[in-house]
C-alpha cells in the first residue's frame, strides 16, 4: 500500500479523523447502496477511498481527477478489476455521450467557477435514464453561520443557488440533508425494520438494519398482554438539543487543545533556541550573574 496523501485541506484522505471522516465516508455509504451494478463515473474523485467503495457495489467505476498525484496515488493504493483512475478535467471529460449510468461528484461544485459547464458535461456523459449524486456545501450555514474559511472553494453556493444551478440540466431532483450531529439513539430490534445504518471498520462500510453497537440501556414496554402493548409506529428515535450543547463543547475542546498545542510548540522554540544560546556561548564564569548578563546581552 502507497503511503497516504498529505493532507492540504484541497482533497480529503481517509487519515483524517472526527466530523470531516464521517461527513466524507457517510456520502460514499450512501451512494455505494444506490450503484450497485451500474457504470459509474466517480468525477473529482480525489485519494480515491470512494471509488473503491464503489467499486465493491457499482460493475464499473471510472474515477477521474485533475492532479496527476492524486490518481497515481490512487491507483497505487486501491487496485481492482473493476477500477481505473485517470487524470482529467471534469469540466472536459474524455468520454462519449451517455456513457455512464450513474455518476458521483462530492464537494466539487465549490472547487470550480464554471460550475454550470460542469454540470453540461454530467449531463452529457450520463445516459438520458442515469442519475447524478452530488454535494456541496451551504454556504449560510458553512460560511456565514460557522465562519469556515476555505481557501480551495472558489464560489461557494446558497440553496436556492444551487437548486437553480441543477434545475438548468436536470429539472427533477431529491435533496437531501447531511450534517454531523450528537444524538441520543433509541431503536427497535424488530425483524423487519426499514432503517439503514452504515458502519465503517476496517476500511469496509456495511449496511444493517440497526446500530452496529452494543446498547447501553435497554427501554422495556411492558403489558399482562401482547395486544395491551402500545403500537409503536417508528422505528428510530433520535434526540438532541437546539442549541447542540455536546457539539459545542465538542469544539471547545479542539479549539482549546489546539491553542493548547501552539503554546506548548511556541515554548519548544523558544527553549530550542535558549538551548543553541547556551551551547554557543563561552564558559561560564565564577560569577553566574556576569554569565547571565553576558548571555542575554549576546542575543
Amino acid at each position: 500500500m502507497s503511503k497516504p496523501m498529505e493532507f492540504t485541506g484541497e482533497r480529503f484522505t481517509p487519515e483524517c479523523v472526527r466530523e470531516i471522516w464521517y461527513e466524507h465516508f457517510h456520502r460514499y455509504a450512501l451512494a455505494g447502496d444506490l450503484v450497485a451494478g451500474k457504470h459509474v463515473l466517480d468525477a473529482a474523485c480525489g485519494e480515491g477511498y470512494g471509488s473503491a467503495h464503489l467499486a465493491s457495489m457499482a460493475k464499473t467505476v471510472i474515477a477521474v481527477d485533475i492532479s496527476t498525484e492524486a490518481i497515481d496515488h490512487a491507483s497505487e493504493r486501491y487496485q481492482a478489476d473493476n477500477l481505473k483512475f485517470q487524470v482529467a478535467d471534469v469540466c472536459k471529460l474524455p468520454f462519449q455521450d451517455d456513457e455512464f449510468e450513474c455518476i458521483v461528484s462530492f464537494e466539487t461544485l465549490e472547487h470550480l467557477e464554471d460550475q454550470s459547464g460542469l454540470l453540461q458535461e454530467f449531463r452529457r456523459v450520463l445516459e438520458p435514464d442515469g442519475f447524478l449524486l452530488i454535494s456541496s456545501p451551504d454556504k449560510a450555514v458553512y460560511s456565514d453561520r460557522d465562519q469556515n474559511e476555505n481557501e480551495f472553494h472558489v464560489r461557494e453556493l446558497y440553496r436556492d443557488e444551487l437548486e437553480a444551478l441543477l434545475a438548468e440540466q436536470f429539472p427533477a431532483r431529491c435533496l437531501l440533508r447531511q450534517k454531523l450531529v450528537f444524538n441520543s439513539v433509541i431503536w427497535s430490534e424488530g425483524a423487519n425494520s426499514r432503517l439503514v445504518f452504515h458502519q465503517a471498520q476496517s476500511g469496509q462500510i456495511s449496511a444493517t438494519q440497526s446500530p452496529g453497537h452494543e446498547a447501553m440501556y435497554y427501554i422495556a414496554i411492558c403489558a399482562a398482554r401482547k395486544d395491551c402493548l402500545p403500537a409503536l409506529e417508528r422505528e428510530l428515535w433520535l434526540f438532541d438539543d437546539a442549541e447542540e450543547s455536546v457539539y459545542e463543547h465538542y469544539h471547545h475542546e479542539i479549539r482549546k487543545n489546539m491553542a493548547a498545542g501552539e503554546l506548548l510548540a511556541s515554548m519548544q522554540c523558544q527553549l530550542e533556541e535558549l538551548r543553541a544560546a547556551i551551547s554557543d556561548s563561552s564558559p561560564v564564569p565564577q560569577s553566574p550573574g556576569s554569565w547571565w548578563k553576558r548571555l542575554f546581552r549576546s542575543q
